[in-house]
């Protein structure tokens, strides 16, 4: 039986990897669910993001999605790969009788975040072997991009900025306005104090692509700006290709719905901002 992707976020960010996703894959299919009524996530500690990222990606498994995506950085930091070690062989087990997901012809569902993907690029990036990150306070405090990093390259030196009210300033419709360039340029100023070598800065907050313009404005020339969903949308085109068992479970279509937790006038307000086209919502309760 074949089904949607799934994408969940804590909120509206996601929809900018959502967006990178169809652009990538027009073909498939996509449920988006944003946990809207109890976002943000970011200030939250792991239990809380690990146990409301669970509730939302077995929701997503009930609503028949085999392969679900966390287009949040919050959750892929704080919950992913609780949910793949621990979650995973046992909802697998109990749902399909999987033992281990290199089984044959299926290796059941499956969890994939957008903190690799990015990480896995950058190496390409950078010259100076200087990362700054961006992101919430959740996810800087995690520590999880530079992490992943020093798997992937060992030689480049991570530094994190907390971000705390980019999000808010995106939800607000904010995002070109003068207070904008203000709070982003008082961040980036701090980044590139802590590390002057910095020529790669990641927009480790699914938001921020949104912010681009003051962003560029107020960083130097010369510095990569690496926003996620592209990379995202690249991974997971490959992804598909390197495991044809979950490929086949995939339906096309070209179809996309969406669900909140909260309001779906509040939702389809924010999603024509981050996507520019109206869509579809229904209410849904985790």
């Amino acid at each position: 039986m074949t089904s949607p992707i799934g994408v969940f976020d804590s909120g509206y960010g996601g929809l900018t990897i959502l967006q990178q996703l169809r652009r990538r894959l027009p073909e498939h299919d996509f449920i988006y669910l944003g946990d809207n009524a109890r976002a943000p996530y970011g200030p939250r500690s792991f239990d809380v993001v690990y146990d409301f990222t669970r509730q939302a990606v077995l929701k997503l498994f009930d609503m028949g999605c085999h392969l679900v995506i966390l287009g949040c950085n919050t959750a892929s930091a704080k919950a992913l790969r609780t949910i793949q070690l621990n979650d995973l062989p046992i909802y697998n087990k109990e749902k399909f009788g999987i033992t281990s997901p290199s089984e044959t012809p299926w290796g059941g569902n499956r969890v994939l975040g957008v903190i690799r993907p990015t990480v896995e690029v950058v190496g390409g990036l950078t010259t100076s072997r200087h990362v700054g990150i961006v992101a919430t306070e959740g996810t800087v405090r995690s520590e999880s991009y530079t992490l992943e990093i020093a798997k992937f390259h060992p030689d480049i030196v991570v530094t994190g900025q907390a971000c705390p009210l980019w999000a808010a300033i995106v939800e607000a419709g904010e995002a070109e306005s003068e207070g904008a360039e203000f709070f982003v340029r008082k961040r980036i100023t701090q980044l590139l104090e802590k590390d002057p070598l910095i020529d790669t800065i990641i927009l480790g907050c699914t938001h921020y692509p949104l912010l681009m313009n003051a962003i560029r404005k107020v960083t130097p020339p010369g510095i990569h700006i690496v926003a996620q969903g592209e990379y995202v949308a690249s991974s997971l085109a490959d992804y598909l290709v390197r495991h044809p068992d979950m490929a086949r479970h995939c339906s096309m279509n070209g179809r996309t719905e969406y669900y909140t937790t909260e309001s779906p006038d509040r939702f389809k307000e924010c999603a024509a901002m981050f996507l520019h086209e109206e869509v579809a919502v229904r209410h849904i309760d985790l």
